[in-house]
C-alpha cells in the first residue's frame, strides 16, 4: 500500500521533529518477486506499475561509466533518524541483487555517543504498534535503506557513512551532525528530510535553526557539501502558505526538488515494448528497448538505453506533489541573485516518481522485501552520488571538494553556455498538490518548482571538475 509521511509534528514549543520525504509501495518479497521484469514491476495493491533500478537511473541520467568514475577517495555522509536494524545486511542483499561491488567502508555513526563508531550506542527502533507516531520510527528505517543504498549505488566507490540520530527532533539531528562534522571534513551530506518553515517561523525554536546553520558553517569551512529534499506536499505543505522546507531552504543546502517521467503513464497502463523495429519506447524517465515481457522473472528483457523526459513531480493519484517554494526564513543568497526571485529558493531537481521509483532493499520486518520508493529523499542521496563524482574527478585534477561552493558553481554553470549541455531543463507541470489552490509552475530556466533541473551527470561532473 502508499502509505504518504505526515508533516514533521511540533512536539512542544522548545522543540520540533523532523520528516523523511519519502513516499513508498511495498512490491513482494525478495527471492519471489525479482526485479529482471524493469522497468515494470506488479504491486498488490496497485497492479502494474513502473520500477527502477539503478542501472535505469544511471542510464537516463547519463552517469559516468564506473571504470571512469565511482567516487573512489570521497565519503558520503546520510544523516537520519532512528536508523535500521539491518542495514548492513540491507546493503548487503541490495548489492547482490543489482551486481554492484561493496562500498570500501560503510560505518555507523551513532549520535554524539563518546564513542561515535560504536553501534551499540545506536537507538533501538520500535516498529510495533507501540511506536510513537509523532517520531515515525517505521518511515525513517524506509528512509535509511533508500539513502545508504541509492548514495552507494551512484558513487559505489565512496565510503558510506550513516549517521544515526536517537530521534527525528531538531536537536538530535543537531546533535549528531554537531558530531559527524568533526569527524569527516571534506564529506557530502545529505538529508533526506525537513519540516515546513511555517512551524519554525511561528512556533518552532529559533535556537535549533540557528545550531543547524552554525553546523553548516562549520562544515563548509572544512570542505563539506550539504544537501536536502524539498519536501513530498506540494508548494505549501497543505497550510495554504507558500513556504519552503528546512533545512533545504539554508543557503548552506543545495534545495532538492522532485521529478516524475514525461510522459507520467497511469498505473497499469504502460505496455511492454515490441520487438519489432523501431522497439525504443518509453517508461517515462527513462527510454529502453525489448523484448520486454511484464513480470518476467529470468533475463533477456527490457535493456535501459538512456533518457525518456521529465515534468514536475505532482502525482494526483496519491496526493503527492514535490516542495518548491520561495523561503519565508531566507533572503536571497548571492548565488541567486538576477532569478526574480525575493527570498531563497529551491536550487536542482531529480526523479521523485512514486509511479516511477527506485526498487530498495528492506528486511527490518523479518523477510527481506523490495519497496519501490519515492518522493524528493530520493533526490538528495543521489544528489550526494554525483557530488562524490564531481570531487574524484577534482582530486584527479589535485583540487579540493567543492564544499560550501557547490551552489556558486552550479549557478555559474546555469549562466553560461554549458547549462543546456549539463542540466535537463524542466518546463512543464507544477507543484501545486491535489486540494491545494497555491502552487508554481515549471517554465523555461530556473524556477521555483524545479531548481535549475536535472542533472546530465557525466557533463555536469566534467565541469564541476574544471569549477
Amino acid at each position: 500500500m502508499l502509505t504518504p509521511m505526515s508533516i514533521g509534528p511540533i512536539t512542544s514549543l522548545f522543540n520540533f521533529s523532523y520528516s523523511p520525504s519519502l513516499q513508498y509501495v511495498m512490491v513482494g518479497q525478495l527471492g519471489t518477486t525479482q526485479p529482471n521484469g524493469l522497468p515494470l514491476c506488479r504491486s498488490a495493491s496497485l497492479g502494474n506499475i513502473v520500477c527502477y533500478s539503478p542501472t535505469f537511473i544511471k542510464k537516463a541520467y547519463s552517469y559516468p561509466s564506473t571504470a571512469t568514475l565511482d567516487g573512489t577517495g570521497q565519503t558520503i555522509v546520510l544523516v537520519d533518524a532512528f536508523g535500521s536494524p539491518t542495514i548492513a545486511n540491507d546493503l548487503a542483499l541490495f548489492d547482490a541483487v543489482f551486481h554492484i561491488p561493496a562500498p570500501p567502508s560503510f560505518t555507523i555513526f551513532c549520535g554524539d555517543s563518546p564513542t561515535p563508531f560504536d553501534t551499540s550506542t545506536c537507538p533501538t527502533v520500535n516498529l510495533g504498534a507501540t511506536a510513537n507516531p509523532k517520531h515515525g520510527e517505521f518511515g525513517w528505517t524506509i528512509e535509511t535503506s533508500l539513502d545508504v543504498e541509492y548514495a552507494h549505488a551512484m558513487a559505489p566507490g565512496a565510503n558510506i557513512v550513516l549517521v544515526v540520530a536517537d530521534t527525528s527532533s531538531g536537536n538530535a539531528i543537531n546533535n549528531a551532525e554537531t558530531a559527524a562534522i568533526a569527524a569527516f571534513p571534506g564529506a557530502i551530506f545529505s538529508q533526506s528530510f525537513g519540516i515546513p518553515e511555517i512551524f519554525l517561523l511561528h512556533n518552532g525554536n529559533p535556537g535549533q535553526v540557528n545550531q543547524a546553520e552554525k553546523n553548516y558553517a562549520n562544515g563548509v569551512a572544512v570542505g563539506d557539501t550539504f544537501l536536502a529534499s524539498a519536501g513530498d506536499t506540494g508548494a505549501d505543505f497543505g497550510t495554504g502558505i507558500a513556504q519552503a522546507n528546512y533545512p533545504g531552504s539554508s543557503s548552506f543546502n543545495t534545495g532538492v526538488t522532485g521529478t516524475n517521467g514525461l510522459p507520467y503513464n497511469a498505473t497499469g497502463t504502460l505496455q511492454p515494448c515490441p520487438t519489432s523495429t523501431p522497439f525504443s519506447c518509453t517508461s517515462g524517465l527513462s527510454s529502453y528497448h525489448g523484448p520486454c515481457v511484464l513480470g518476467r522473472t529470468t533475463t533477456p528483457n527490457c535493456v535501459a538505453d538512456g533518457y525518456g523526459g521529465e515534468q514536475v513531480w505532482n502525482e494526483a493519484q496519491f496526493g503527492a506533489a514535490t516542495g518548491g517554494a520561495q523561503s519565508l526564513l531566507f533572503g536571497v543568497p548571492s548565488y541567486q541573485t538576477g532569478l526574480g526571485l525575493s527570498s531563497r529558493g529551491p536550487d536542482v531537481a531529480y526523479n521523485a516518481a512514486i509511479n516511477g521509483g527506485v526498487l530498495v532493499v528492506y528486511s527490518a520486518l523479518g523477510t527481506p522485501v523490495l519497496f519501490i520508493v519515492g518522493g524528493t529523499s530520493a533526490g538528495s542521496p543521489q544528489w550526494a552520488g554525483v557530488i562524490a563524482l564531481a570531487n574524484q574527478a577534482r582530486a584527479n585534477a589535485s583540487k579540493g571538494p567543492l564544499g560550501g561552493n557547490l551552489n556558486t558553481d552550479l549557478y555559474n554553470i546555469y549562466h553560461s553556455a554549458r547549462y543546456a549541455t549539463d542540466f535537463h531543463d524542466i518546463t512543464v507541470g507544477n507543484d501545486q498538490v491535489a486540494g491545494s489552490t497555491v502552487g508554481f509552475s515549471a517554465g523555461t530556466g530556473y524556477d521555483v518548482a524545479s531548481g535549475i533541473g536535472s542533472p546530465v551527470v557525466s557533463q555536469l561532473v566534467t565541469d564541476l571538475a574544471a569549477a
